[in-house]
């Protein structure tokens, strides 16, 4: 039980104090169960745990056998999350509704109508973040460019309908009409995405393509496991470039003008 209430955290992308807060089991019980401390947690903590974490799960009941085949106690299966109206609803039917009634210190996309929660970065992430932010904006202020460098948390309503809302890691918005103050409408010119094990799988297939489906002109996978940045420039190719980080690799919205030379980023990180 432990154990796939663990992978399934980590399937979702969900931190902690996130779990506590939409279950309203404290941080500390749910890491003595995460851990194993804690090896029978109570059926009602438990329930409250599955409600969260498997709200595809119909509503209903089942014997729970416990370790080893021991007695158990009977218990509901996970219900489907509330939505912000108070209904039912199971992964797919979640709208921006629900996704605004989210308490303001979850993070979390909406993706076809499901509620993906997001695990706090790295340090390594924020460092990659930061200085790809910095070299971007430098380039545009030099050159005096329209284009906005913003980085996550930022919604990005991709789709312009109600069931997606994402937060690429970094973007660069060039079109000042889809800016509004709640979100960026619309495709932005060129998205990041700067991977993480919880999120890879999603960043590799699905983002990709909700980002070509949307008309995202460039797309950067900087892939923070394998040391690899896929590049999409899907303004003339679906065809990803795959580019060591050891390269310097050009932005091509910019007619590769613009290039990121990953390896000093890699030495000042060494550094550091």
């Amino acid at each position: 039980m432990n154990e796939r209430i663990r992978r399934r955290k980590e399937e979702l992308g969900m931190t902690t104090e996130a779990l506590g807060k939409l279950s309203g089991v404290p941080v500390g019980t749910i890491n003595k169960i995460l851990s194993g401390e804690t090896k029978s947690p109570r059926c009602d903590t438990v329930a409250a745990l599955e409600k969260v974490l498997f709200p595809e799960e119909s509503l209903g009941y089942r014997y729970d056998t416990g370790a080893a085949g021991k007695k158990g106690c009977v218990r509901e299966s996970a219900a489907e999350y509330l939505s912000a109206g108070g209904a039912e609803k199971k992964q797919g039917q979640y709208t921006l509704a629900d996704y605004y009634a989210l308490p303001e210190d979850v993070r979390a996309e909406l993706i076809d109508g499901e509620l993906i929660y997001m695990e706090a970065p790295s340090f390594e992430h924020q460092f990659f973040l930061s200085e790809l932010i910095f070299l971007f904006t430098a380039y545009i202020k030099e050159h005096h460019g329209k284009c906005l460098v913003l980085p996550a948390p930022l919604d990005v309503q991709l789709d312009c309908d109600d069931r997606t809302m994402m937060q690429p890691d970094i973007v660069i918005s060039c079109e000042k009409e889809r800016r509004t103050n709640r979100c960026i409408y619309g495709a932005p010119d060129l998205a990041v995405e700067i991977t993480s094990p919880s999120t890879r799988k999603r960043d590799y297939a699905k983002k990709m393509q909700k980002y070509m489906d949307a008309g995202v002109r460039e797309y950067w996978i900087v892939d923070l496991q394998k040391r690899l940045v896929i590049t999409y420039f899907f303004e003339e190719d679906i065809i990803p470039h795959v580019h060591t980080f050891q390269e310097s690799i050009p932005v091509s919205i910019y007619g590769g003008a613009l290039a990121v030379d990953f390896a000093a980023i890699e030495r000042r990180l060494q550094e550091i």
